[in-house]
């Protein structure tokens, strides 16, 4: 004997119907997350031309202070300057220039044999 629909629980009616919502849901919900994440990679790169846009316009002021500055430390220019804020300075003469000469330098292993020559001297014969 057939079964009567009306003996049949809530459950097994309600089942396909929910099996189809989840299905809508779950499609709904990746179309809209693909369609999120495409507007944040828009927005990335976006964010991205503008800083590249940003950088070269700072590079570029930095290029004209490099070159004012330059421009500014020339002898020339600083002759100039002294003669407009008369300063009174001249070139030193020949005899007030000391010339130094650099230190040679140590290898490492005897850079560190001599501080610890100079410590225990120090330890010993305190000034």
């Amino acid at each position: 004997m057939a079964k009567n629909r009306k003996y049949q629980s809530a459950a097994v009616r309600f089942g396909p119907a929910l099996k189809a919502f989840l299905l809508c849901a779950l499609i709904g919900g990746s179309g809209v997350g693909y369609v999120w994440q495409k507007s944040q990679i828009d927005e990335l790169g976006r964010q991205i031309k503008a800083r590249e846009i940003r950088l070269a316009e700072l590079q570029t002021q930095n290029k004209k202070a490099r070159d004012q500055l330059a421009v500014l430390r020339s002898p020339i220019m600083l002759k100039k300057r002294v003669d407009e804020l008369k300063l009174g300075l001249v070139e030193p003469q020949h005899a007030q220039v000391w010339r130094l000469s650099e230190p040679a330098t140590l290898p490492p292993a005897a850079a560190v044999a001599q501080f610890a020559k100079h410590a225990v001297e120090e330890a010993i014969l305190p000034r």
